[in-house]
C-alpha cells in the first residue's frame, strides 16, 4: 500500500502537494507521483483556468466551498500547493488519514 507525505497540518489547516496533469480527458485522482498526490484535470493550463478547475475538484471532493480551497504555491507549475481550512466537514478530513482515504483512496491509512 503506497504512502507518501502529500497532506500536512498546517496553523491554519491541510497544505496538500498536487502534480497536476491538465488538460486531461476527465479530472480524477491517479495516485501518488513521488511526494505529491497526481491529480488529472479536464481544464487547460490557460489563464487560470486549470487551477480554479484544481480548487473545485478538491473542494467538491471534500464537500466544502470553491472559495476555502486555494493554490496558494505554483501557480504557473504542475507542482502545486494547496490550501484546506481545518474546518472541513468531519466526515470527510477530521484527521490526516481520512483527509488521505478521501481524496486518495488506494493510499490506505498511515502507519501508526
Amino acid at each position: 500500500m503506497a504512502t507518501a507525505n502529500w497532506c500536512h497540518k498546517s496553523a491554519d489547516g491541510w497544505l496538500l502537494s498536487i502534480h497536476i496533469q491538465p488538460g486531461a480527458k476527465r479530472s480524477e485522482v491517479v495516485g501518488v507521483h513521488g511526494e505529491a498526490l497526481k491529480i488529472r484535470i479536464a481544464a487547460p493550463p490557460l489563464e487560470g483556468r486549470a487551477n480554479a478547475a484544481l480548487e473545485a475538484f478538491i473542494a467538491d471532493a471534500l464537500g466544502i466551498a470553491k472559495s476555502k480551497v486555494s493554490v496558494v504555491k505554483g501557480l504557473q507549475s504542475r507542482q502545486k500547493t494547496v490550501a484546506v481550512p481545518a474546518a472541513v466537514p468531519a466526515t470527510a478530513a477530521a484527521s490526516e488519514d481520512a483527509m488521505r482515504l478521501t481524496l486518495d483512496p488506494s493510499s490506505g491509512p498511515s502507519p501508526a
